[in-house]
């Protein structure tokens, strides 16, 4: 068996235990290791990690993100909300900034704070999924927006693609393979939905808007990929990590979940996905 199946059975099996402890603290823990994993991948990429107490500044404000809401769940600290704790990480980083001037400039400020802030917005949605109605309807339904449309452009690149879509970025893609994929993964959503509503009788699955959500994630999860291999690129490294072994980083997994993420929580909150 290759390391890359390995790799890939290891975190199908880490998937399903997270998906059946998606209303505990653990699942709030999980993800918020996954994020900082992610932000620090960046930041390695990015030569910032040099700034070694900003970059635990970042990691503990993405920590209490993640696990605050499981604590808020149970009326336990409710007074300690986000917009206290994000207070508290701008003014910690600001500190240390006026403590470090001459080594930490501007740039590294902003891109540090952006960083840390945009990661945490794209991932955060997957904790507020958990512990809704149909919470782990609409994990797998997310994560199948985000991932399965790539399987499906494969498929249709390697029997149809001619045309190049953005060769200079991801040589491999092409039209056809979009076209495929985004396709594809509006069916693959659709049937997904449908065994879930077979199986769970109780739960009002909106089938038609969840395939149009299928083919807009395919789109969105695209953007997301191909943002992710800018970076890589003009960083020059391959991987952002090999936390997964022939899978790479987890920046190399959940490119597309970051846009695919707050876009399915939306679609959610306006009574698209289940009403």
């Amino acid at each position: 068996m290759s390391t890359r199946i390995k790799s890939a059975a290891v975190a199908l099996v880490i998937a399903i235990v997270l998906l059946v402890l998606h209303d505990t603290f653990v699942f709030n823990i999980a993800l918020g290791f996954i994020t900082a994993m992610a932000v620090w991948e960046i930041f390695r990429a990015t030569k910032f990690d040099k700034h070694f107490k900003v970059c635990i500044a970042c990691y503990a404000f993405i920590g209490l993100d993640a696990l605050m809401p499981a604590l808020h769940a149970h009326g336990w600290m409710t007074f300690f909300n986000s917009q206290l704790y994000y207070l508290l990480f701008i003014i910690a980083v600001c500190v240390l900034y006026l403590s470090d001037h001459k080594n930490f400039t501007y740039t590294d400020f902003f891109v540090m704070i952006g960083v840390t802030s945009l990661v945490n917005y794209c991932m955060h949605p997957l904790i507020d999924m958990s512990r809704r109605g149909g919470g782990v309807f609409l994990l797998v339904i997310t994560l199948c927006g985000a991932w399965l449309a790539d399987s499906g452009a494969y498929f249709a690149g390697t029997f149809l693609g001619k045309t190049k879509l953005c060769p200079e970025i991801s040589p491999k893609k092409t039209v056809e393979g979009l076209i495929g994929g985004v396709i594809s993964n509006g069916v693959i959503m659709l049937i997904v939905s449908l065994c879930y509503r077979y199986l769970f009788k109780g739960l009002p699955v909106r089938f038609g808007w969840i395939f149009v959500a299928g083919m807009m994630c395919a789109l969105i999860g695209l953007v997301g990929d191909l943002t992710a291999s800018i970076i890589k690129r003009q960083t020059g490294i391959k991987d952002y990590g090999n936390i997964m072994p022939g899978h790479g980083g987890v920046m190399d997994r959940f490119d597309s979940v970051l846009l695919v993420a707050p876009f399915m929580f939306y679609l959610y909150t306006q009574g698209m996905i289940i009403g």
